[in-house]
């Protein structure tokens, strides 16, 4: 067994990567944000929005900045998913990727979306990717087809008011399959609050008054997945 040195500069590093999985619901489906890289390898192809880790920066700080500067997407707290290490992702050279995961209503990405920065991609069509990125997002969809499986919303893709029917249809997008009507109320409503019935606005989708709800506060909270 090798000894113990203090000099860190003895053993080798990798290069970090901060990678963000930014998925969103739209036009009834899972979709995944990508970012056209504009320069160096791979320039011009599409992949997860990224960033190197700067010297002395939290890995969070590095999420952040690259949201703000790169897809100009503010005031999130995506949250860590997963440290993905092949030493062969990446053929630059070594390096590591901690990868962050945030759901995000579709309003949020306006600005990305608007000026070219993002494209959204239905999850299930994502192929090819470099860097790893295909494993990468088919990791963080797992993961958040399985917290939707045990509660409600529990990314807040909706406003704080809904109905039943507006809730299951935003499970059957991230699920990317229907849920039988009776079987998700039933494991659906005793993790909610029944409000009143209302009458249901034009474009809503929804002709009759309909019982709203909301999540109870006591309710589930996504998972902090660590490496």
């Amino acid at each position: 067994m090798s000894p113990e040195r203090d000099d860190l500069l003895a053993y080798p590093r990798p290069s970090v990567a901060a990678d963000v999985v930014l998925l969103t619901v739209a036009e009834g489906r899972l979709h995944v944000v990508l970012r056209r890289r504009d320069q160096g390898s791979h320039a011009g192809e599409w992949m997860l929005p990224g960033t190197m880790l700067r010297e002395r920066e939290r890995l969070g700080d590095a999420v952040l900045r690259c949201l703000e500067t790169r897809m100009h997407v503010r005031g999130r707290s995506p949250r860590q998913l997963h440290v993905f290490d092949d030493p062969e992702r990446d053929e630059r050279g070594w390096v590591l990727t901690v990868t962050h995961l945030d759901v995000v209503p579709l309003s949020a990405l306006d600005l990305a979306l608007e000026h070219g920065h993002g494209q959204l991609r239905p999850v299930d069509e994502v192929h090819g990717l470099p860097f790893s990125h295909d494993e990468i997002i088919a990791w963080a969809v797992r993961m958040v087809r399985w917290e939707y499986e045990q509660a409600p919303d529990p990314w807040c893709l909706l406003d704080d008011e809904f109905t039943m029917t507006q809730l299951r249809q935003v499970h059957d997008a991230v699920a990317g399959a229907p849920h039988q009507k009776d079987t998700f109320r039933r494991a659906m409503e005793p993790q909610l609050e029944a409000l009143d019935v209302r009458a249901m606005p034009p474009g809503s989708g929804l002709g009759r008054p309909a019982r709203v709800y909301r999540r109870r506060p006591d309710g589930y909270q996504p998972v902090l997945i660590m490496a």
